[in-house]
Parts: C-alpha cells; structure tokens; sequence
C-alpha cells in the first residue's frame, strides 16, 4: 500500500487535474438472494501492490471537466493497470466475505480465467435483457436503507424490486441550471454469477455479487461489466462498440430510464443547497452528509487483474462506469472513482472487464 501512498502523492501534488472537488471538511454471510449499498475507499490500479487478498485500481485520467471544487489528481495509464488511481491517500480494502413504476418525485432541498464468449444478442440501447432472478425474502436479514432521512424520496418498481429516486436541480458542466431524477441507491438486477466467471451469456442479464454473496447484492447492488451494463453483447467488452452507444442509453436500467453519464453525476454534486460538494454526495456511513440525497455508497468492485479475479473495496471506494468508450483503446470504458477517506472525485477510463455498481436517470 505503500506504493499505493507514493502514487497518489505525487499524484495530488504533481498538479495534473482529474476532478477537482469541493473541499468540506454489513451484511455478510450467504443469505437471501437481491437488492444492495454502503462505502468504499481505493483507486483502480491493475498496477498497485496487492494487500489484503485485494488490490487498488489505476484509472486513466480523463480530460473531463472538474466535477468538485477542490484538489486535482492525475493518474497515469500502467502496463498492468486495472482501472483508476484515485487522487490521494491510502486505500484500505475490505475482506468480508462475503426493478418500473414513478411513484412519485421530490427536490433535494425538500426531499476467472476470463473466458471470452463470441455469442452475439439482438441487443440495443432501448430493449433490456430481462433477468427472470425472483427475489428471496427472509425474516432475519434486513436490507440497508443508506437514503437520507430528512428527505423525501420518489419510489418505483423493477424485476421486483422498489427503489427510491430523487428530483435533483443544480449545474451541469456548462454551468447552467439542469434537473434530473435519479435513483438514490444502486441497481440490483440480474442472475448472480460468480465472480471468476465473465458475464457472457447474451441471453439474460448477469451480475456479480461481492465475495459472491448475495447479501451483499441486497445492501450494495449488484456489480455489472461494462457491456453487461450497457446491454451489449459481451465482446463488446474486448472491441470497440461505440456505433452502439446511443443518446440516452437504457442498457439494463428500467424501461424510461437511462445510464447516469458524466454531466449527471456533476449536476449531483453541483446540486442547489449542496455546500460541501462530494461530501454532500456520500451517504453517512461512506464519510459523507447526504445533503443532496444521491446516498452514494462503497460497493467496491470486481477486479480482474492479470488473470486473477477478486473482490476488493467495499465500504471504502465507490466505482462505476459511464456509457462511453475510450478512443483508440477499445477495452477501456469511462471510469468514474472516490475514496472514503479523501473529499473528492476522479475520472477516466478503466477496463471494461472490471465489474461496479450502475445507478439510472429517468428520461424526461
């Protein structure tokens, strides 16, 4: 880790920007089988020392607008890096073992070896694979709400499944007021695999649990490579498919829903009455005030690095992917990371192999 420590140094103080930020300041064991959250700390790094049977991510960095107001960070693509190095600080992991109907909306201010499979689907940006995953209830094991308590949440229905939205006004990256409704916890949809197999069958939607624990899905949401969340045949995560990628990109999200992209995310954190920028973001328990509701959480992800498989980063880091390749490097997505224990942002690209959570923004 402390590698990890040197990387991020020079990193923060090498004065190369990623997303600069706003400064201000579990269920384990095998149980029921879907819904999810919590916190996370780590960078994406294919390159880093590997502790604790995990091991952090690099991401390239990414010419993307500052999404906060504070430190900048650069990370720097590595020959066996996995992902992204998020600016500053150590990243300690964590080895637990380990969806639709509008209800309603409200304001924030109210509120394995990896096998390739060349299977091909007649799958497109507005038609979803459909999971036919029932949900397993148990008396004994209760889900975590990491929502904001004094605010109020809209609620809709998917696979099974309730989650809670919220109405979000604030700026966009052109700085011009902009409003969304987006899910305030992350998606649980799919047929759990396990985490040393690739999500390759194009016939169903497909997710991994954290230590291939279901009740981690239940709490964190599941965890979705890149073509699987963008309902893409899966050699899209080994070629080029951006002729694919539309405007509003449904992937796996509900009918009338569409993928969180970079300019929604900012809006979040640039979000009106939200004065602490991405601490305003994280839930309580991932090192934030929730001013703004998004209720992020540490999922963490699954990491494929050189052959190897791992979970790695729960309650420490947050990750997910963006509906967007990047050019002349055909296996890397947009990558967005941030760590618990450091106040901001970082984003890029990373490989989109790699497994994170994936939230969804209502189409207008």
């Amino acid at each position: 880790m402390n590698k990890f420590k040197t990387l991020l140094f020079l990193a923060v103080f090498g004065g190369i920007g990623l997303w600069g930020c706003d400064d201000s300041s579990s269920a384990s064991s095998n149980g029921p089988d879907e819904n999810a959250a919590v916190d996370s700390s780590s960078s994406i790094c294919k390159d880093c020392d590997n502790e604790s049977s995990s091991s952090t991510k690099k991401i390239e960095s990414s010419d993307e607008k500052d999404v906060g107001t504070s430190s900048d960070a650069k990370t720097d693509e590595s020959s066996s890096s996995k992902g992204k190095e998020t600016s500053s600080s150590s990243v300690k992991t964590d080895d637990s073992s380990s969806s639709n109907k509008d209800k309603s909306s409200s304001s924030v201010s109210s509120s394995s070896s990896e096998k390739q499979s060349s299977s091909s689907v007649g799958s497109s940006s507005s038609s979803v694979k459909r999971s036919s995953s029932s949900v397993a209830s148990s008396s004994s094991f209760v889900k975590q709400d990491y929502t904001s308590p004094n605010l109020s949440y809209g609620v809709f229905e998917y696979e099974q499944r309730k989650y809670k939205y919220l109405t979000v006004t604030g700026k966009d990256t052109n700085n011009k007021a902009a409003t969304i409704n987006v899910m305030a916890e992350n998606l649980n949809v799919g047929i759990m695999v396990d985490g040393s197999e690739n999500q390759s069958d194009n016939s169903k939607v497909e997710r991994y649990c954290y230590n291939n624990d279901t009740t981690k899905c239940l709490n964190y949401g599941g965890l979705y490579q890149w073509a699987e969340m963008m309902n893409l045949p899966f050699e899209c995560n080994s070629k080029s498919c951006a002729d694919s990628i539309k405007p509003n990109h449904q992937g796996i999200c509900p009918d009338g829903w569409r993928l969180l992209t970079y300019n929604d995310f900012y809006i979040v954190v640039h979000a009106d009455g939200n004065d602490a920028g991405v601490k305003g973001v994280r839930s309580t328990p991932f090192g934030g005030l929730n001013y703004t509701g998004y209720s992020l959480i540490g999922a963490g992800m699954r990491l494929y690095d050189d052959g190897v498989s791992s979970f790695i980063d729960i309650n420490e880091v947050a990750y997910w992917f963006f509906p967007t390749e990047k050019e002349n490097k055909t296996t890397w997505a947009g990558v967005a990371a941030t760590i618990k224990s450091i106040q901001n942002f970082d984003n890029g690209y990373g490989p989109k192999i790699d497994g994170y959570p994936v939230r969804c923004v209502k189409i207008d």
